[in-house]
């Protein structure tokens, strides 16, 4: 089947596509070095639609290729340039289509069709560039490697292939191509490591570092000084060096870096980054045909498998549901907020305070019971800012402005008079809020929101005393406050449509993913996080030793062992979330005398890294106190996922948040759950644990899954 037939038959399969086409133009290259054609890839829409390659956009580039092929044959054109629309080059293949995939020879048919019609740009009888002018992705950083030479501009913002991420590989050249252009090492970095890295971007310099672009231009006129260059590449006057590879002893420990990468992020249970892997330890030889072939077949399978689709549905969460919280009250509700009060002024009240100054841009104030306490708060903001401006991400006009900005005070009428917006961070203890809520509600303006960040206790219940519950909120952050996206919005019993509007417009400002939850004991992540480690807690408590509890989760490919995240937590926190649900749940959720143990005993956590390995601490082990039921690795995993999926089951009976969805957003962006997971929901679909526990699915078939 012709290329031109195997494009045509996806597109039939895909009639919804944006549909990028490939302009050709003509002009006479500076320095009299000859006519040149340009082809510009744009889909007539602006840069927040960035441009893709569905069926039909490979066709039209097909096309194109097909007009310079013939020119360049017949001698009318010295080179082919290829660039994309003002600030986006290409973002790759178009997801949208590939959900709509069920046979695994359709899926073959992306991977070919891609190959096919971007290796023609390698056989022109001219030399051919590409101009990465903007954003580059996937396989618009691919199309680019087809070329003989390659340009970026020092403006570009987020290069990557995010493949790995989201459960595919770089499946139109990455995995044989680029290792063959800047050695096996430097592949490994940008396919594996940055991709696992929650799909880290690299900037215009770093691409050129990398040795993946030949020359690096200034943004203004890339596309000129990329032409003036092209010129001189052309009439013979710049000849462009590229290092020697190392195919040998470098190529197989570049491998078995990535190996390790990947399995200190997934631990196995994605098949991803290792299939990438397989490519490019095979592509060592050079041989680009051979490379293409397993491309196309590793595209094909992922493609077919859940964890591919699991990864879409979870990026267009973040990227879309995220984008648009369900839920949330008319936008056009929300008062204006120009004045932010932080009661406290501890290390959570400080990054809190740091992140409102550098997203509001508004003054903000800190309290707190003593002088020196309130110093220390507005020390490290002002120190925080300091590192910012050693990392040039502010100048000293705006360092100076910011700083200026963030005040602290002992006296809560003179800090909050005129705040539009206070938000607590004191300690996790009901009585001690209800006061500052008494303390703040006396002082503040009628229309100012109160805001808590508690983890886990009643946003109605901190209310409930005071004269004006409606204007209370639950706005709580993950820690660490800068890295997780995760912003959990309360509504308490009373709280009204402008207050909660006002705190999802201020969320947005802050660039969080706000999630609407109902005010239950310990929100969703908290509630989910505290059912999972309370079940690994009791498999502990029973008798199963410590190691086989914690790898029994490996095949999740968490982040983290559930020990370890109790180390970050803080096992004092661990223990107070527990005792809260137990009072909530007592059916449900147990207190580990083990873990109140070690928490007495003043540990930091479970192990010591005395060997760089976490270890299980000696004087832990001698604290636990455990029954004589040992269990297996698949006990504790199915009894885990048993109790999870009866949690969530629940939650979602209860209305905690609308739809399961929901769930899933929380504990990608608030957890750090992976995205091959899909969060948490789409995995125990496909384990057939959600049937086995609730009867029935959690998310219809199709919706992150292969379609029925």
């Amino acid at each position: 089947m012709s290329t031109a037939e195997l494009l045509k038959g996806a597109a039939e399969l895909f009639p919804d596509e944006v549909v990028t086409q490939a302009h050709v133009r003509h002009l006479d290259l500076p320095q009299g070095a000859g006519r040149f054609a340009l082809i510009t890839l744009d889909n007539g829409l602006d840069h927040t639609k960035p441009t893709t390659f569905g069926p039909q956009s490979l066709a039209n580039l097909n096309v194109a290729i097909d007009q310079v092929e013939a020119e360049a044959a017949n001698g009318e054109i010295v080179g082919v340039g290829i660039t994309g629309k003002p600030f986006i080059f290409a973002v790759g293949a178009d997801l949208k289509g590939v959900e709509l995939l069920k046979r695994h020879e359709d899926a073959l048919a992306i991977g070919k069709g891609g190959h096919d019609v971007f290796k023609r740009l390698s056989s022109l009888a001219v030399p051919t560039f590409a101009y990465y002018n903007g954003a580059a992705m996937g396989g618009g950083v691919e199309v680019g490697l087809h070329c003989s030479y390659r340009t970026v501009s020092a403006a570009l913002p987020a290069f990557s292939l995010p493949e790995v991420f989201l459960g595919l590989v770089p499946g139109w050249g990455g995995c044989t191509i680029l290792p063959n252009l800047i050695g096996a090492d430097r592949a490994v970095k940008v396919v594996i490591e940055n991709s696992l890295n929650q799909n880290k971007q690299l900037k215009g310099a770093q691409v050129h570092e990398l040795g993946i672009a030949d020359a690096i231009f200034e943004g203004a006129d890339f596309l000129e000084q990329s032409l003036i260059w092209t010129a001189s590449v052309l009439r013979g006057e710049l000849a462009v060096e590229r290092p020697e590879i190392d195919r040998g002893e470098g190529w197989d420990q570049a491998v078995a870096r990535g190996r390790a990468v990947a399995d200190g992020k997934v631990h196995g249970a994605a098949p991803a980054a290792y299939r990438a892997l397989d490519i490019i330890e095979a592509a060592r030889n050079g041989d680009l045909q051979q490379g293409f072939d397993a491309e196309d077949q590793a595209l094909a399978d992922l493609i077919m498998g859940g964890e591919l689709r699991s990864g879409i549905y979870a990026f267009n969460l973040v990227q879309k549901r995220g984008k648009r919280p369900a839920g949330a009250p008319d936008k056009n509700l929300a008062r204006p907020v120009s004045k932010v009060g932080v009661v406290g002024a501890g290390l959570m009240a400080s990054q809190l305070a740091l992140l409102f100054l550098r997203r509001l841009e508004v003054p903000v104030v800190l309290t707190d019971i003593d002088q020196e306490r309130v110093d220390k708060g507005v020390g490290y903001v002002h120190a925080e800012i300091d590192k910012l401006l050693l990392k040039g991400r502010v100048n000293q006009d705006k360092a100076n402005r910011l700083k200026a900005l963030v005040t602290g005070s002992l006296d809560k009428a003179a800090a909050f008079g005129d705040a539009d917006f206070v938000i607590e961070a004191v300690f996790e203890e009901m009585g001690v809020k209800q006061k500052v809520f008494a303390e703040v509600e006396a002082v503040v303006p009628a229309h100012a929101i109160l805001a808590t960040n508690t983890s886990s206790l009643s946003v109605t219940e901190m209310a409930s005393k005071l004269q004006h519950p409606e204007r209370v909120v639950g706005f709580h952050f993950f820690n660490p406050v800068a890295v997780l996206p995760l912003l959990e919005i309360v509504r308490g019993a009373q709280t009204d449509d402008a207050s909660l509007a006002t705190a999802f417009g201020v969320a947005k400002k802050l660039k969080k993913t706000a999630v609407l939850c109902k005010d239950a004991p310990a929100f969703v992540v908290n509630r989910i996080l505290t059912r999972f480690m309370g079940e690994i807690q009791n498999v502990i408590d029973e008798g199963t030793p410590v190691v086989t509890a914690e790898k029994a989760i490996e095949p999740l490919g968490l982040p983290m062992s559930p020990l370890v995240l109790l180390e970050l937590v803080g096992p004092a926190i661990g223990l107070h979330v527990s005792e809260t649900l137990h009072g909530a749940f007592p059916e449900r959720f147990t207190v580990s005398k083990n873990l109140a143990a070690v928490v007495k005993a003043g540990k930091r956590g479970f192990y010591v890294y005395d060997s760089g390995k976490p270890e299980l601490d000696p004087e832990v082990a001698a604290l636990l106190v455990q029954g004589d039921t040992v269990l297996t690795e698949e006990q504790v995993r199915a009894r885990v996922l048993d109790a999870v999926a009866q949690e969530i089951g629940l939650m979602l009976d209860e209305g905690v948040v609308a739809e399961a969805q929901d769930i899933d957003l929380c504990l990608i962006t608030g957890a750090g759950w992976p995205f091959h997971l899909g969060g948490i929901t789409p995995y125990l679909d496909r384990e057939g644990v959600s049937e086995r526990v609730n009867g029935k699915r959690f998310l219809e078939l199709g919706v992150a899954s292969v379609p029925a």
